[in-house]
């Protein structure tokens, strides 16, 4: 059974012959093709249960997926924790969003990435050692944004690109200089625009043109000065010279 939506477009409207929530469809809590939990549609089923937060719970065994994970949204809590081992990804993370802060170490040896990084976000920093030897880059990543900085150490050096990137914008300035020739301009970007003066300076003669403007902000006034004739990018040189210009009217 089809029907058109408020913009015109065709969605599936499901048969409500037999429906054993024929009392909800009576009281206007459900409609076939935007209120209806028995669609195979996550949108219809969503809108149902945001009508009917009550009927969620019964639908927590349900055989279809999408169907037990929106239903794990407005279930009671004290209801999803066996969900908590479910087959499908999706429900488990609808279950790490939502399950008490102590359940959470349950959840590190998930098969699932973004379940394990879930509860890498829940959990405090001072439990997260683990995750900093993730298999998963985003995991070690999101660790990286809330552990101490004694803890970065270790992935100073990570193979991805992206958890180098969380460790530079972590560590403090005068240890930045250990990314001054990392293979990622990204990462040495980051790194030079959070340099100490004399790290900075040496950015200067990075040969990417965003590093070197990333760099201009701290660099030293005299080791700016000499660029003023040599360096080719204009963006950078118009950052040179405003940059100069903030420091000479600072100094009258």
């Amino acid at each position: 059974m089809t029907d058109r939506g408020a913009h015109g477009l065709r969605v599936v409207a499901a048969d409500c012959a037999g429906c054993h929530h024929a009392d909800l469809l009576a009281a206007g809590q459900c409609a076939p093709g935007d209120r209806c939990v028995v669609a195979m549609s996550g949108r219809q089923i969503d809108r149902f249960f945001r009508a009917n937060p009550a009927e969620a719970e019964a639908y927590l065994g349900d055989d279809f997926w999408e169907r037990r994970a929106i239903a794990a949204r407005y279930a009671p809590l004290e209801t999803i924790d066996h969900l908590m081992h479910d087959a499908d990804e999706v429900v488990r993370r609808v279950v790490a969003g939502r399950i008490p802060d102590e359940r959470l170490p349950e959840l590190i040896h998930d098969p699932d990435r973004d379940v394990r990084a879930i509860a890498v976000q829940r959990l405090p920093a001072e439990q997260l050692e683990w995750a900093l030897k993730d298999i998963d880059y985003l995991v070690r990543m999101f660790a990286v944004r809330k552990v101490s900085h004694g803890l970065l150490r270790p992935l100073i050096h990570d193979p991805e690109r992206e958890v180098r990137k969380a460790v530079a914008s972590r560590l403090p300035p005068f240890a930045l200089s250990c990314y001054a020739d990392d293979s990622e301009a990204e990462v040495r970007r980051i790194a030079a625009g959070r340099m100490l003066p004399p790290d900075a300076a040496k950015m200067l003669a990075d040969p990417d043109w965003s590093v070197r403007l990333a760099a201009v902000a701290h660099a030293p006034v005299d080791a700016l000065v000499t660029l003023l004739d040599t360096e080719p990018d204009e963006e950078v040189l118009q950052a040179i010279r405003a940059r100069l210009a903030r420091d000479e009217q600072q100094v009258g």
